[in-house]
């Protein structure tokens, strides 16, 4: 029993001399574990940012804009406004917009978009407000739009006059009516065109290869282009003329009884300059009493004076005669005819033909002096040469004098707020765009400098130091100051931080560490 007791105990004993061993063999790996990774680890690889940002293809990018999304009942007037007015000229719009089977030539910020939209509108006869508001809210997004760093838009307003004229010359119509002459160039169209740009350059033609600048307003009335069978008919006066040439088109109540409407077709491819403008600019109206009512009744109590103003807009118009009848109203320049107080002319250089806008503020309707609501869906069908900007609207009020007092003394800022297809949604787009890097932190911020010396001194224009206290010497002037110190301002580039010192050991030292190991 002893001998097997001293053998239990001699293997107990044993045991625990393994146990122990492998312990201090654990160990010795952790430790030479800990002091390899030491050596040989490195810090890990932060991710590679991409700069610049990608770039991202957003869906509504609109030259020189600010806009952003707005809820329905933040639009003030949306609710009480007659949208079934409005929808029945967007359908009209809809009809050309259907129909187009390539891309715009010009890139615009809606481009094709509004075909989903205007096809559902095939099979959509609404005949009540209740449906169309549901229509435009189930299928578009309302953003309220202006210029950038603005806050409102600019609304004017223009109208179809109504003259009286005669297809032949006489003593009282002795004003002609031109066509588009044949000689009149414009890159990359031809004389088959239905209407021409109305900016850009316009050229004349001479012999097969030369091109200049076609005749001014002045050489034009002086007869530059008259006995070439250009005449659609003739007008009484130069004003007639011109105001039918500022908005496009016009009635013309001959002499026999009958009617003709004429439109636009072509300009000769100088800016238009706004006569009002002149007129307010030489004192002549004042600013607040200015109207299309008062240019008229100036220019007819001042002949002599009406003409000289008249040829300070070197624009002339040209136009076609279209067959219309006296029901019919005007035809915009998206081809389809325009609906009085649901149609409006945009900067189409920007904007889609069909594109709805919501159009809220006051405007002088009632007299010059009312401040009248006016929240309206509006449907962009024509545009006009002096109508530039993302937020900026020429409003039409149908054919007459009525019409063209209301619209003569339109000049008001006005919120815009455009409705987008859904297919447009920017919201959604914006956020795949990357945000900024964060701030660096307080001790990365003390390393650089936070002041601007540019602006704490000007370089060339240091203090003058005034002479210490009982000195003879002359305080030196700023200009004698300056000369001696031209060189001395100088802008210093800011300091960058020291590299990080590399902690990778040398080789020389890792190759003795190991062998101090073994």
């Amino acid at each position: 029993m002893a001998r097997e007791a001293r053998a239990k105990a001699h293997s107990l004993a044993g045991l625990a001399i393994g146990v122990a061993a492998l312990a201090l063999s654990i160990a010795a790996s952790d430790a030479y574990a800990a002091r390899h990774s030491r050596w040989h680890s490195r810090p890990p690889v932060a991710a590679v940012r991409q700069l610049p940002y990608p770039q991202l293809e957003l869906p509504l990018q609109i030259t020189g804009t600010q806009y952003a999304p707005v809820a329905w009942a933040d639009i003030a007037g949306w609710s009480e406004d007659d949208h079934l007015a409005a929808y029945k000229a967007f359908r009209t719009s809809c009809k050309p917009i259907a129909a187009q089977t390539t891309p715009p030539a010009e890139p615009k910020a809606l481009g094709t978009s509004l075909r989903d939209p205007c096809r559902i509108t095939k099979g959509l006869d609404l005949s009540d407000g209740a449906g169309a508001k549901g229509f435009f809210e189930e299928h578009f997004l309302p953003l309220r739009i202006s210029r950038l760093g603005e806050g409102e838009g600019f609304v004017t307003g223009y109208y179809e006059p109504v003259i009286d004229g005669s297809k032949t010359q006489n003593e009282v119509y002795n004003v002609p009516v031109y066509r588009r002459p044949s000689n009149l160039f414009v890159r990359g169209t031809n004389q088959n065109s239905a209407g021409l740009p109305n900016k850009g350059q316009v050229f004349r033609k001479i012999g097969r290869r030369k091109l200049v600048p076609y005749y001014d307003r002045a050489e034009i009335e002086d007869g530059a282009i008259e006995g070439r069978g250009l005449e659609i008919c003739w007008l009484r006066n130069q004003t007639d003329l011109l105001f039918s040439q500022i908005q496009g088109s016009a009635r013309v109540n001959l002499d026999d009884g009958s009617t003709i409407r004429i439109n636009y077709d072509a300009h000769n491819g100088y800016p238009y300059t706004p006569v009002g403008r002149i007129l307010i600019d030489r004192g002549i109206i004042p600013k607040d009493q200015m109207s299309m009512q008062k240019i008229r009744e100036w220019m007819e109590q001042n002949p002599d004076g009406a003409d000289e103003l008249r040829r300070q807009n070197r624009s002339y118009i040209f136009f076609r005669e279209v067959q219309l009848s006296d029901k019919d109203e005007a035809v915009g320049a998206q081809g389809v005819p325009l609906t009085p107080g649901r149609s409006i002319a945009v900067d189409k250089s920007l904007h889609v033909y069909g594109t709805p806008f919501f159009i809220e503020g006051q405007l002088p309707i009632e007299s010059e002096v009312s401040k009248t609501p006016f929240h309206r869906l509006m449907i962009a069908q024509d545009t006009g040469s002096a109508i530039v900007g993302p937020a900026r609207a020429d409003l039409y009020f149908g054919a007459g004098v009525d019409a063209g007092k209301i619209a003569g003394r339109l000049k008001n800022n006005m919120r815009f707020v455009i409705l987008v297809p859904k297919s447009l949604d920017p919201a959604a787009r914006g956020r795949l765009v990357p945000v900024p890097d964060a701030r660096p932190s307080g001790k990365i911020a003390k390393l650089f400098s936070q002041t601007d010396p540019l602006k704490d001194q000007k370089i060339g224009a240091p203090a003058v130091t005034p002479p210490a206290a009982g000195s003879t010497q002359k305080p030196a002037t700023p200009t004698a100051q300056a000369a001696s110190t031209a060189q001395a301002t100088v802008v210093k580039p800011v300091p960058l931080p020291e590299a990080r010192p590399s902690t990778a050991p040398a080789p020389e030292k890792l190759r003795r560490g190991r062998r101090y190991r073994r």
